[in-house]
């Protein structure tokens, strides 16, 4: 199976300002996601990659993307064995399986799976 990317998300300390700032730059708006101060990010284009943006959990904000896979664990627990670290271990939320990764040179990554 190909893997593709299927979303991204931007995590910023104050997510507020970075919804103004691609608001106001791309004409992007912003319905509510699925979680509290977290938000889709609605380009005005079809078709298109899903997006979000929310306030980053920890330290500085990031910007990463998704790749679809077909488990979660699986995924993760390869990338380990390829010499990256799990950042965020296999996750679920209404309607998604999400994790996150390191690659070895930091840079941090998502897979993810919808129900």
């Amino acid at each position: 199976m190909a893997n593709q990317v299927v979303h991204y998300e931007i995590r910023a300390k104050d997510a507020d300002s970075a919804r103004a700032f691609y608001g106001k730059l791309f004409g992007w708006t912003f319905p509510p996601g699925a979680e509290p101060g977290y938000t889709y990010v609605e380009t005005g284009e079809k078709p298109g990659i899903p997006g979000g943006i929310g306030r980053a959990q920890a330290g500085n904000g990031h910007v990463t993307f998704f790749v679809g896979v077909d488990d979660v664990a699986a995924a993760l627990a390869n990338a380990t064995r390829l010499g990256g670290t799990v950042v965020l271990p296999a996750t679920h939320v209404t309607g998604v399986t999400f994790g996150l990764f390191a690659d070895p040179e930091g840079h941090v990554i998502g897979v993810s799976k919808n129900d």
